[in-house]
């Protein structure tokens, strides 16, 4: 795989069992790429190790005053200098090949597995967690799994640099074999310490994160309530907590970047110091001591990458067991289904709660407890998060289906709809029956005001579709932002529509006409619409009760507000006392049976009863 043929047609099954066996899965999948590295990695490392025998043997040359050995020792050096430079060259360009395509594979397999939990990701890992995954840790694991070709090209090297030695100058590549491992493992004592220490680093880093989107998230209640200066606060503590565990890992790794440093320079020190004992007794030329010094001094290039990988794993290991964690979550229900993958159509039915919504009718669901609502309408769209009793649709259980066929048979919104970067065109070309245009999506969900907005913001591009919207719609106002959720999910046409909460940030104006347009654009196929909107409630075909997790009551909006007092508690907001009185009033015929009040207070209750009344 090159960088320009990403992305992968089908990035695999990774190996979640552990951290470890995530990037064993991953080096399996770069076979072919990390054999390319380790051939030019040999190349590279054989060509440059090779060098200090050529200096020798033209040091040699010079010193008995022989010419053709000269110049052929020149040729030889030329000959490696140009395998040299063509090695590094090449060496670099599969390094980052392997780098880029791991992290790339990773990625995939994260946005696969994002798309496949949904809204459930970060229900079971916190959004910072998901953050530093997809884009910091990517990068490390990518590092650790191009570095071993590269590890493994140096490691070689240095043993068939040792075995010259020994074979060329026995006496002082004994030396050299002795020190060599010392200077490789003397740290490894050290790494656990350093990987503890960034361990400790990571973590704090991940909880600043996490800090930090949660507060951009909430940055406009924060700055209602005055909360910003708070936060602040607890970021600086966060932050600062990441910049002394920094420092604390820096250290450490300071600390075997100067043992790498000081060790070899001890070995050179012992083998000149060796080198010419031997030279004035005789036993060596001049040209084998300036060989050996050559050769441990050149030693040094490939010894760094030891150094090298153990930090890469040291840094990566943590990161891929996050990738791990998050790569290894799954749905309750098989994603891949039972059944074949035909779009069912017919009553949408939950046994968990009793809830039915017939088949080409607007069905509105009131519910108390916001959250309950919210795993309602997920479960209702099949392959929920939490496990539990699947619904039917026509008969048909929806986990069963694959999760491809289940998202076409029904399509959820939820109350916080994301709205991606670019243009309102491309916002807006999604996967559709193609029964219903832009514009008429766009008017059913009263996006006038939305598209004047965007080609005042942007007049150079003419045509309000083409206008860009910016990350998450922040540009745009909560009530804005909510139509243009709902324009695209109107424009899928799915067979069932599932909206949560649809209307929560519009005005009453603007809602009155968007449950017109919903009624009418949607008029003959099935919708479902968590609401406590008595404009919506009113238009829908039936309007159903949900209460501590059961259907309550079934009935016109009209019907359940006079006779249902949950409902009726849920939609108008009643306290316990207002509706205690409510009752009393009712029950008696008049206001002189209920206890004595104030006259006022008596007078503005049956106001919000006759109103409530005449609305219904």
């Amino acid at each position: 795989m090159q960088i320009q043929d990403l992305p992968y047609p089908d990035p695999g099954v990774p190996d979640t069992r552990s951290g470890l066996r995530l990037l064993w899965w991953l080096e399996r999948n770069q076979l072919g790429g990390q054999l390319r590295a380790l051939a030019w990695g040999l190349l590279h490392f054989a060509s440059v190790a090779a060098l200090p025998f050529c200096v020798g043997l033209a040091v040699q040359a010079v010193v008995d005053r022989s010419g053709s050995r000269l110049a052929l020792t020149g040729g030889l050096l030329a000959l490696l200098c140009a395998g040299n430079a063509l090695g590094d060259t090449f060496l670099h360009r599969a390094a980052v090949t392997n780098w880029v395509t791991a992290a790339a594979r990773l990625q995939q397999l994260l946005a696969r597995k994002a798309a496949e939990l949904g809204s459930a990701l970060t229900r079971r890992v916190a959004a910072g967690e998901v953050v530093t995954v997809s884009t910091g840790d990517i990068e490390k694991i990518g590092w650790c799994v191009e570095a071993v070709s590269r590890f493994t090209a140096a490691a070689v090297t240095v043993l068939l640099v040792c075995a010259a030695l020994l074979v060329y100058q026995p006496a002082l590549g004994m030396v050299v074999v002795v020190g060599l491992p010392v200077m490789a493992f003397a740290v490894l004592p050290l790494l656990p310490h350093a990987t503890r220490r960034a361990d400790v680093q990571r973590e704090k880093a991940g909880r600043a994160t996490e800090l930090a989107s949660d507060t951009v998230a909430g940055l406009r209640v924060l700055r209602g309530i005055g909360g910003e200066e708070l936060f602040l606060d607890r970021y600086r503590r966060a932050s600062q907590e990441v910049r002394h565990a920094a420092v604390r890992s820096a250290r450490m790794w300071a600390l075997i970047a100067a043992i790498q440093v000081l060790l070899p320079g001890l070995l050179l020190i012992a083998v000149v110091w060796y080198g010419i004992h031997l030279a004035r007794t005789g036993r060596i030329t001049v040209g084998e001591l300036v060989t050996v010094y050559s050769s441990v001094l050149i030693l040094a290039y490939p010894l760094r990458h030891f150094q090298e990988i153990a930090m890469a794993y040291s840094f990566s290991r943590p990161s891929a067991e996050r990738a791990a964690r998050v790569l290894s979550l799954k749905r309750p229900a098989d994603s891949t289904g039972t059944r074949t993958a035909d779009v069912p159509s017919g009553d949408l039915y939950d046994p968990a709660t009793g809830l039915c919504a017939p088949a080409g009718r607007l069905t509105a669901v009131v519910c108390g407890d916001p959250d309950a609502a919210g795993r309602l309408a997920e479960r209702l769209g099949g392959h929920p998060a939490e496990p539990g009793t699947s619904v039917l649709l026509g008969g048909v259980p929806l986990d069963e289906l694959p999760l491809e066929a289940a998202r076409t048979a029904v399509l959820v919104q939820d109350k916080d709809p994301v709205l991606l970067s670019g243009s309102l065109r491309e916002l807006l070309d999604v996967p559709a029956s193609g029964n219903v245009s832009a514009e008429e999506a766009l008017a059913a969900a009263q996006c006038d005001d939305v598209l004047e907005a965007l080609a005042q913001t942007m007049p150079a591009a003419g045509d309000p579709m083409d206008a860009r919207i910016t990350e998450r719609g922040r540009s745009l106002s909560g009530g804005q932002r909510q139509r243009l959720a709902l324009a695209r999910s109107l424009i899928a046409d799915p067979e069932v529509l599932v909206l949560d909460e649809p209307t929560s940030a519009v005005d009453a104006h603007t809602e009155a006409r968007i449950a017109q347009g919903l009624r009418k654009l949607r008029s003959g196929r099935t919708t479902v619409v968590f609401t406590s909107s008595p404009l919506l409630l009113d238009r829908a075909d039936r309007v159903v009760l949900v209460h501590e997790g059961t259907v309550a009551a079934v009935g016109s909006h009209r019907d359940l507000v006079r006779t249902e007092p949950r409902y009726r508690a849920v939609v108008t907001r009643e306290t316990d006392e207002e509706r205690a009185l409510h009752d009393m009033i009712r029950a008696d015929g008049g206001p002189r049976a209920a206890p004595a009040g104030p006259p006022d207070d008596d007078a503005a209750l049956r106001d919000v009863v006759e109103k409530m009344e005449e609305t219904a």
